[in-house]
């Protein structure tokens, strides 16, 4: 075939670019209680979580949860365990981006101050209420298998 009877196929539109983000958090538990947080998602709704951020460069996973736990809490913790990360995909304008999130569980230490301004509220629930509460399918599973392992 030459090349003006040859068919060209049609170009295909390329999909977002994916880009990789890790973070790290905790689950804060005491006598039958969690620790969540009341914050505002991407898109600015009101969403209760647990406490979580990015790992920043030359941080461990324990070290970013344990920080990031402490900002959004006000609560300085100690890690009792590792649970199950957690990955999932979000949009971010044009970016699709897929997190993974590693989780310890914690029991808290001390209240050294209070949490951060990006935070609305910080609550001690039971656990059963912190299933109810939580905004999340992963963090209700997250709570009950740190329930489970208490």
């Amino acid at each position: 075939m030459s090349e003006k009877t040859q068919k060209r196929s049609p170009k295909k539109k390329a999909g977002p670019k994916t880009v990789f983000e890790f973070s790290a958090g905790g689950v804060v538990a005491r006598a039958g209680e969690v620790l969540l947080v009341w914050a505002k998602d991407l898109k600015g709704r009101s969403v209760v979580t647990l406490p979580k951020g990015l790992i920043k460069r030359g941080e461990t996973g324990e070290e970013a949860a344990l920080r990031e736990v402490r900002e959004e809490t006000g609560f300085r913790c100690r890690i009792v365990k590792e649970l199950p990360k957690s990955e999932y995909f979000y949009r971010r304008g044009d970016k699709l981006v897929r997190k993974t999130v590693r989780w310890f569980l914690m029991e808290p230490i001390e209240k050294e101050g209070e949490h951060d301004q990006e935070i609305d509220d910080v609550r001690w629930l039971s656990v059963e209420e912190a299933i109810g509460a939580l905004s999340y399918d992963a963090d209700r599973k997250l709570v009950e298998t740190a329930a489970a392992g208490v």
